[in-house]
């Protein structure tokens, strides 16, 4: 598997990573899908304190419990849970952040995170304090480096005016190319994308799109109409014929510099190994690349953007 630099860091990352939200909370099938990951060359694993409460944390912990070196490990903080309202409530407060990273290291059985991540996040938060805290857990050893989750432009352009961070993991794919309108700035800072969502709920891989879901089917995907879909998917399969729907799709993205993981989930080993296969694969021509962009929209955020 290929490596990346992420952002002005001294990581080096699968060019895929595996988004551990969909592992479940069965142990032993989640621990085989990791262990197979790692197995397949994936040394970044990607989870939050929210997923399942905390449950899978503790299960990636268990994983990489004797080859934490080889690892790195990414997790995010800022959603709070409240048993009073039974329920998650955004707080990027510095106290609340540097009460949640000692949780999640406990969890994950390790004393330091690669990656720590803001969850979300929105430009009425004390943005100064939440990046004091992030700083502090660095100068404490407590995380190497921190990032943040968010496709609101107006956070975007604060944390990368304000903060040292080294990525911004955002929804990003063929059928969701709104990030490429921040593609340049990012790059000139230094920051890397990391790509979730990759394959847009399953669009754009082998599944026949007549299998979507009913709502899908009525009401399409992000700007996309049903129909839209599947003219698009029909056009870009003649893109690059002796590449799979899944395989194209990702090359698409990492043929962006500014992406240094594209980040995939799965819930199944076959899945799994499709992604690897994907990240594995030929890298498009400059041709196909701009033939791609031509069957897809490129929209940008409407909201937040001041």
């Amino acid at each position: 598997m290929r490596k990346r630099k992420l952002g002005s860091s001294d990581l080096e990352i699968s060019e895929v990573g595996l988004g551990c939200m969909s592992l479940g909370t069965e142990t032993n099938k989640a621990l085989s899908i990791l262990d197979e990951a790692i197995e397949l060359g994936i040394n970044y694993l990607d989870t939050a304190d929210l997923y399942d409460r905390g449950r899978n944390e503790e299960i990636v912990g268990k994983a990489i419990q004797n080859r934490r070196q080889d690892i790195i490990l990414a997790t995010k903080a800022g959603n709070r849970w409240s048993d009073k309202n039974d329920g998650w409530y955004w707080d990027p407060s510095k106290a609340y952040i540097k009460e949640a990273v000692k949780k999640s290291l406990a969890r994950l059985k390790t004393d330091y995170i690669d990656l720590y991540q803001l969850h979300g996040g929105t430009i009425e938060d004390n943005i100064d304090e939440t990046i004091e805290a992030f700083e502090e857990l660095k100068q404490e050893g407590v995380i190497r480096y921190y990032g943040i989750s968010s496709i609101r432009p107006n956070v975007i352009k604060e944390y990368v005016k304000k903060s040292n961070i080294v990525s911004i993991m955002m929804q990003f794919s063929l059928f969701d190319r709104r990030p490429e309108e921040w593609l340049p700035l990012l790059e000139e800072h230094q920051i890397s994308v990391v790509a979730r969502g990759p394959v847009a709920k399953g669009l754009l891989t082998e599944k026949p799109l007549e299998q979507a879901s009913e709502t899908m089917k009525q009401n399409g995907y992000l700007s996309y109409s049903y129909e839209e879909l599947a003219e698009a998917r029909k056009s870009m399969a003649g893109v690059a014929p002796d590449l799979t729907m899944t395989e194209m799709s990702l090359q698409y993205l990492l043929a962006q510099p500014a992406v240094a993981s594209v980040i995939t989930g799965a819930s199944k080993l076959e899945q799994l190994k499709e992604n690897v296969q994907a990240a594995n694969a030929r890298r498009l021509s400059e041709q196909e690349i701009k033939a791609l962009q031509f069957y897809t929209k490129q929209d940008v955020y409407e909201a937040h953007r001041s």
